[in-house]
């Protein structure tokens, strides 16, 4: 059984918007990465519980944290990102969400081995937290960052080796990277993969559409999870841009046209999903 979840702040800054779009489609789970225009580790605790207390009073549950942690730059100082990740770590917690989505920094162009060991010694400390608080941080592959493709993201969790450090696939940003998410970087990480996030993208220009649309791979992707007996969670993460054959959709209706795309494939491959 798939558990389809999602970052719900693509649908509104409200989060009554977003729990009412999420519940029309039948999702009961979300990404928490922003409400209110705020980032989650912006929130006051006041507004934490405010927002704990709507989630509860819905019938809602987080899947993960959708942090930001990891997204500065390699030479940026490290020392006031570890005390927000010590935030993530509390809000996972106070929010009983078993994972925290978080980045392995961004690089210099070309500079990947020159900053291995501090990327190494960044994340060795992020997951020593985790550890300590019992949560598992989920490692997005993203580009720019040290771990942008197959090769680096399995550098990354095999150099760390912890049950605490996983990874959540993102065939898109795998795209964008020039790297085929299935065929290329999927056999890489197999055995580290936790999470799934679901948005493709073109090949030729990046651009983010529909799952099924692009180049993502998404139906082998299916099939593979399948195969493997996969029964975790499918964020989606639309991306999607009101232009084209969307022009005039507005942000609820964008997130509602990825959902019911990756359903339409979850159910012509008989994939059973909640």
């Amino acid at each position: 059984m798939i558990t389809l979840t999602g970052f719900a702040d693509e649908i509104s800054t409200d989060l009554e918007k977003q729990l009412n779009v999420l519940e029309s489609e039948q999702i009961c789970h979300l990404e928490l990465r922003g409400v209110w225009g705020k980032n989650i580790l912006q929130l006051t605790d006041e507004e934490a519980f405010k927002v704990k207390a709507i989630l509860q009073k819905r019938g809602f549950k987080v899947s993960s944290i959708g942090s930001p942690i990891g997204k500065i730059n390699i030479t940026d100082n490290f020392e006031p990102h570890y005390e927000e990740a010590k935030k993530a770590i509390r809000l996972a917690a106070f929010f009983n969400a078993p994972y925290i989505r978080i980045f392995s920094f961004y690089i210099p162009a070309g500079e990947h081995v020159h900053y291995r060991s501090e990327v190494i010694s960044r994340m060795q400390s992020l997951v020593q937290l985790a550890e300590r608080a019992g949560i598992v941080l989920l490692h997005e592959n993203e580009s720019h960052i040290y771990g942008d493709t197959g090769e680096r993201c399995r550098d990354l969790l095999e150099s760390i080796a912890s049950s605490h450090l996983k990874a959540a696939f993102d065939p898109a940003n795998f795209v964008q990277c020039k790297v085929m998410p299935v065929s290329e970087a999927y056999p890489l990480l197999d055995e580290y993969i936790t999470y799934i996030h679901i948005k493709d993208a073109k090949l030729n220009n990046g651009s983010v559409v529909p799952s099924g649309e692009g180049d993502g791979q998404i139906k082998q992707l299916l099939q593979v999870l399948d195969h493997k007996g996969y029964h975790g969670f499918m964020s989606l993460e639309p991306h999607l841009q009101a232009s084209g054959k969307f022009t005039g959709f507005n942000r609820a209706e964008l997130f509602i046209v990825a959902t019911r795309a990756i359903k339409q494939l979850l159910n012509e491959q008989n994939i059973a999903w909640s």
